[in-house]
């Protein structure tokens, strides 16, 4: 069925096909070893005699290859491309299509006379079943759920984030053409293109992962793409809790700042956290509320049952059809939503998020780049200027103090840890300077052994905060006294 010729063709066979034994790599032609490599070289199979039992030996993150391991796939995936048909192999289901290609592939290899070790033939059968059918050398990197940030910069050199920090991998791709066929892959699933008319492109995996790519000639070395993954199961509040991020105390004043439809803004740096925190506050909507997204490329992944998700899109080829973030806050006006949930704020749609804030949809959220709560809010300010409304710097900041009731500041610690560091509310303007106290703080008292910062969130012992009265009003006050007392 998916033959374009038969592998025992002999002479009819094209060069890729069927390389002359003198072709392939010389340790594919030598007899199988007891242990080849399987893994990387020069690592024991089991930890020495000697080690401790409470010591953890460390499971490399992907298996490093040999060079005549790269040059073998290439013979037996060019041999492959030239035996199947990809227009019939299209029509089958993934499990038929990866059985139908492993059963090609261990044909060539038989054909051809390879000497391989189980090990390494099941390694190539994966590898290469996920260059046709999947993201080629990425699905080992996409399938750890401990991988936070993907980095790909050329084909040669692949980087991810674990525990906040950022470490190579022996991660490779074929050449850049390779990586810019996975690319295309990934952003033409949501209806967008990469190519040299259209160079940057954001889109998104179908778990929600955040993709951004960059392609020559932008980028000079090669296709840049990056993968900010999430979690397969979804982090709750009390997972911030126990991994230090908040404080118990802290947490429960921010579901009852969540539950109580206080006007919320989520700021922090790249990487801090903003975007989970957002999914976090969210949990605390009441299931009857509708909520509608806005996000340049959908990654909220509300639980709630009536949520409308709407998402930007790029202009086309002619330049024609651009829906920019803030024509879908505009919108939103008009879709009768209870909140209205903005992915990130980075531009003039931040005076039609405030307008929403103000005008009855309370309980609104968004998150945007800034170092500080008050940061934060002069960041609002010049996003508003730069929409070029002409508005005086007086009315705008009259406008943030009636619209933003808080703000939650996120950042991540020079030891890779992301903590919860301001919970402050927006109170008034003085003049022409706008008025913030801190409910709570995170004060760091040094660091351990180990490098890891030692800190702890802190009540500023404020006793009835400004949105007292809205937590009576939902009956979530006495909860707001019990969790100020306890911090």
């Amino acid at each position: 069925m998916f033959g374009k010729k038969s592998l025992s063709d002999g002479p009819g066979q094209s060069p890729a096909a069927s390389p002359r034994p003198e072709q392939l790599p010389a340790r594919m032609t030598e007899p199988p070893k007891a242990k080849s490599s399987a893994r990387p070289a020069g690592k024991p199979a089991a930890p020495v005699p000697d080690t401790p039992p409470q010591a953890e030996v460390k499971k490399p993150i992907v298996d490093e290859k040999s060079e005549g391991y790269y040059q073998t796939k290439m013979v037996i995936f060019n041999a492959l491309i030239d035996t199947i048909d990809l227009s019939q192999l299209a029509q089958l289901d993934m499990e038929a299509a990866a059985e139908e290609i492993r059963d090609i592939v261990n044909e060539i290899i038989s054909i051809k006379g390879l000497q391989m070790s189980i090990a390494e033939q099941e390694a190539l059968l994966q590898d290469i079943c996920n260059d046709v059918l999947g993201y080629g050398p990425l699905e080992p990197l996409l399938a750890r759920d401990d991988i936070a940030d993907i980095m790909v910069n050329g084909a040669n050199r692949t980087f991810i984030e674990v525990d906040g920090k950022i470490q190579e991998t022996p991660v490779r791709f074929r050449d850049n053409a390779q990586l810019m066929n996975i690319c295309q892959r990934i952003v033409s699933q949501v209806g967008r293109r990469v190519d040299e008319s259209s160079p940057i492109c954001d889109a998104r995996l179908p778990d929600g992962s955040r993709v951004n790519v960059i392609a020559p000639p932008l980028s000079i070395d090669g296709p840049a793409l990056t993968i900010r993954k999430f979690k397969k199961d979804k982090l709750t509040i009390d997972d911030l809790v126990r991994f230090g991020s908040i404080s118990e105390a802290g947490a429960k004043v921010l579901g009852i700042i969540g539950a109580c439809r206080i006007n919320t803004l989520i700021s922090g740096g790249t990487g801090s956290g903003k975007t989970t925190l957002l999914n976090c506050m969210t949990s605390f909507i009441d299931l009857d509320e509708r909520v509608i997204t806005c996000e340049d490329a959908a990654e909220l992944q509300l639980q709630q049952p009536h949520v409308v998700r709407l998402e930007t899109r790029p202009p086309n080829l002619e330049g024609q059809g651009q829906v920019t973030m803030r024509d879908l806050v505009k919108n939103c006006l008009r879709m009768r939503p209870e909140r209205i949930v903005v992915g990130e704020v980075r531009g003039a749609e931040a005076f039609d998020l405030l307008q929403a804030m103000n005008t009855g949809h309370d309980g609104s959220m968004g998150t945007l780049h800034a170092n500080s709560p008050r940061e934060a809010l002069s960041r609002l300010e010049s996003m508003i200027t730069m929409g070029g409304l002409g508005l005086p710097s007086k009315t705008i900041r009259e406008m943030i103090v009636g619209s933003v009731d808080v703000v939650i500041q996120a950042a991540r610690l020079r030891d890779g840890s992301r903590r919860i560091t301001h919970i402050t509310e927006v109170l008034g303007t003085e003049g022409d300077t706008i008025i913030t106290q801190d409910l709570f703080v995170y004060n760091m008292d040094g660091e351990d052994a180990d490098g890891k910062i030692i800190g702890a969130h802190r009540s500023t012992g404020i006793a009835r905060p400004a949105f007292w009265d809205r937590a009576r009003y939902y009956g979530r006050h006495h909860e707001l006294a019990e969790a100020l007392d306890a911090a």
